[in-house]
């Protein structure tokens, strides 16, 4: 496959809004030894999109935006024996979206395994690795226990929902649209809460566990529901606090924590999956839960790569439930 000097791609030039948002031509990446060269069939968006455009997650600017994608290998380093052009592959690196990504071939890329389409490895690859490792390591989630998910409908939402109750644990969801509940009752939410008409919604989730709180918390939302995932706790009860959907979350007291002996953790997925190794144990679990069923990776939308700001204004203004997904 002859492969073109420029390609379209979404550049972000300096920090801002969604406004600075481009559009544009560049140059096709080169491929170092170690790498290969990806032609990019679809690009998944995340909230850490945002981050960076926002300069809340330091990056230098001008940058092609991007975190994941999946696609067909097209050209491979000198030094690459692990893959091979015609190889479909998922990764997790800098600049996925574009037409074509350079990327080390080595801790960021995977093969999609032959039952699985490229469509759905894109879906699920971040979003899935996140979620099956903060189950499996930030808390071990058991059988019967409760979990408190907030935000369960949106794409990390609904995969750590289907998730713990496939484990066969207890998930109570928070919601803010009667849509978004029926999304998570179907994911597996035995307690559906739409905070949005439920003023008093952590003696909600307080009453539906037993009266005595979850056991954990999952909460990528941030600022806006932190305090609520905390007073959801049970005694030794853990907050796992994943992302800031809302904001950033202010600095917290650690007396916050002693009233009821509570644990509080900030994860993040490339620290669970640095070694190689770990990188394969996790992916080989994600991909036998997509497989399997367990995981049913949902996607709210494609958009073309020219249409990303209205991509990200579906995902950062929370309109989308499931994954967010642009086609190349």
């Amino acid at each position: 496959m002859a492969v073109p000097t420029t390609q379209k791609a979404i550049v972000i030039p300096d920090k801002g809004g969604r406004e600075v948002i481009k559009y544009t031509e560049v140059p096709v990446p080169e491929v170092g030894e170690g790498d290969v060269l990806i032609k990019n069939e679809y690009a998944g968006l995340n909230f850490i999109d945002s981050y960076f455009r926002s300069g809340l997650y330091p990056i230098s600017y001008p940058y092609t935006a991007g975190r994941e994608a999946a696609g067909t290998i097209v050209a491979i380093g000198s030094k690459v024996s692990k893959f091979a052009v015609g190889d479909r592959v998922a990764y997790m690196s800098t600049g996925a979206f574009a037409e074509y990504t350079s990327t080390a071939a080595s801790g960021t890329v995977l093969k999609i395994p032959a039952g699985i389409s490229t469509k759905t490895a894109a879906a699920s690859l971040l979003q899935g690795l996140t979620a099956v490792t903060l189950v499996k390591e930030a808390y071990d989630v058991k059988k019967d226990d409760y979990v408190l998910v907030q935000a369960a409908a949106g794409g990390m939402g609904l995969l750590l929902t289907q998730l713990c109750a496939g484990i066969g644990a207890h998930v109570i969801g928070t919601v803010s649209t009667a849509e978004k509940a029926a999304l998570a009752k179907k994911a597996g939410a035995e307690t559906v809460i739409n905070y949005a008409e439920t003023p008093d919604y952590v003696g909600e989730v307080v009453k539906a566990s037993e009266g005595k709180g979850v056991h954990v918390a999952f909460d990528g939302v941030g600022k806006a529901t932190f305090d609520a995932s905390i007073g959801a706790l049970r005694r030794k009860g853990s907050m796992i606090s994943f992302g800031n959907a809302s904001g950033s979350v202010p600095p917290v007291p650690l007396p916050v924590l002693t009233s009821k002996n509570l644990k509080l953790m900030r994860p993040t997925l490339f620290n669970y999956i640095a070694e190689e190794e770990e990188l394969e144990y996790y992916s080989e679990l994600l991909w036998k839960e997509v497989a399997s069923g367990v995981l049913d990776i949902a996607v709210y939308k494609e958009f073309g790569l020219a249409e990303y700001a209205d991509a990200a204004e579906s995902l950062e203004t929370r309109k989308s439930t499931g994954k967010v997904l642009l086609k190349i």
